[in-house]
């Protein structure tokens, strides 16, 4: 049994698409594969080591002959491409009714109510990127205080305010009081997010004052489990948000990617006891994959290969460390959404040689695969690859 397991999610960083994937309008979405043809190829030889490229042709990325990590690749079968569903299943809690989503903006009911509650008018009310409807609205939002409430193609209700003009403090209150008493049954949003933004017109700037309010899983997780075997279940960056905060014993919320990784560092040195440790690195998606930035999201894969490197002496035989990702957001096709793609399964546990994991039915073996670990009841969901990485 391994003593401590840390999951590391490259938010969005997909491998390829699913067979379903024509359904989502994603036929021919490969983020891996297609940031490494725009770039030129990749220079990722602490991946490629693990086994990175045994898993999916990559340009600059050769097939390990004795990869270090175990490697496959893993299908969604819950019925979405969002951040959510994704880390849900993950943990062993598959979504198979989809959140509801609003291409064309949300119902007069939901937007009356909005007005109700805040006392403020509401503008925007579309799908939108949120950099360009601050800089549309945002002027406007100034003068009079209205919010700007937007959302995409996944099961979002976003709301962006100026933080001269709503504090963070009473934005996440708003926020909070949408998720409670709006956006529940039908319109039940995956996740209801605050937006702050600073600047003048013309200079508008998001801040790294986001917070996503996720509803709660409508099963048990293995977080949950976890936890109520008196285990450690940390959470780093925003699986306290993705989660509720539900099955977990300690939330460390992070502004980037590099961040994230000095806070896992840290945690890694630090915290020994019998448990999880949970990270998502979300500047893969939200800075590049949802801004078309083929390039920026080849250098942040690149750099992250970097600090893997210096993460992986920290580790001995008593860790196991699994890194993969929630969906896809390919930077190269059409559109800033989500697409609907397997995720790379790297398992890494120091002195056991890597193996073939093939192709997972479900993002749900990973969870499988942390409660075999840790001896606890089996989730509906999933099929452990802990014997295949220890056999």
């Amino acid at each position: 049994m391994f003593v401590r397991i840390i999951i590391v999610v490259m938010d969005s960083v997909g491998a390829g698409a699913l067979p379903d994937a024509a359904e989502y309008g994603d036929l021919g979405a490969d983020t891996l594969g297609n940031i490494a043809r725009c770039h030129g190829g990749l220079f990722l030889p602490t991946l490629a080591s693990l086994g990175l490229g045994c898993i999916h042709p990559l340009d600059g990325v050769e097939p390990a002959g004795r990869p270090l990590a175990s490697y496959g690749k893993m299908a969604e079968v819950s019925k979405g491409k969002d951040t959510t569903s994704g880390h849900w299943e993950m943990a062993g809690c598959p979504l198979f009714r989809p959140f509801p989503v609003y291409p064309h903006g949300f119902p007069a009911e939901v937007v009356d109510s909005i007005e109700a509650l805040t006392g403020r008018k509401v503008i925007g009310n579309k799908a939108a990127s949120g950099t360009e409807i601050i800089a549309e609205l945002g002027e406007e939002h100034l003068k009079t205080g209205a919010l700007i409430v937007y959302t995409s193609a996944d099961s979002v209700l976003q709301i962006a305010a100026h933080e001269d003009i709503v504090p963070v403090d009473k934005l996440g209150a708003i926020a909070r009081r949408i998720r409670d008493e709006i956006c529940r049954g039908e319109h039940a949003v995956g996740r209801v997010i605050i937006r702050p933004f600073i600047g003048v017109p013309g200079r508008f700037v998001r801040t790294a004052n986001r917070h996503d309010y996720s509803l709660e899983p409508p099963a048990p997780t293995v977080l949950d489990r976890l936890k109520a075997a008196g285990r450690m279940t940390i959470g780093v960056g925003k699986i306290g948000d993705i989660f509720a905060g539900r099955g977990l014993t300690d939330s460390h919320p992070t502004k980037s990617n590099d961040h994230g990784m000095a806070t896992l560092e840290t945690l890694v040195r630090q915290e020994r006891r019998e448990g999880l440790i949970f990270a998502n690195l979300v500047e893969f998606d939200s800075v590049y994959g949802h801004r078309n930035d083929c390039h920026g999201y080849a250098r942040a894969l690149e750099r992250l290969d970097g600090q893997l490197a210096l993460l992986l002496p920290l580790l001995d035989d008593r860790d196991l460390l699994v890194i993969t990702a929630d969906h896809g957001c390919d930077p190269t096709v059409a559109g800033t959404d989500h697409t609907r793609e397997y995720v790379p399964l790297l398992a890494y546990a120091s002195g056991r040689p890597g193996r073939s994991l093939g192709v997972r039915a479900t993002f749900a073996d990973l969870a499988a695969t942390v409660a075999e670990n840790f001896a606890l009841k089996p989730l509906p969901y999933g099929t452990s690859f802990l014997g295949e990485i220890t056999g």
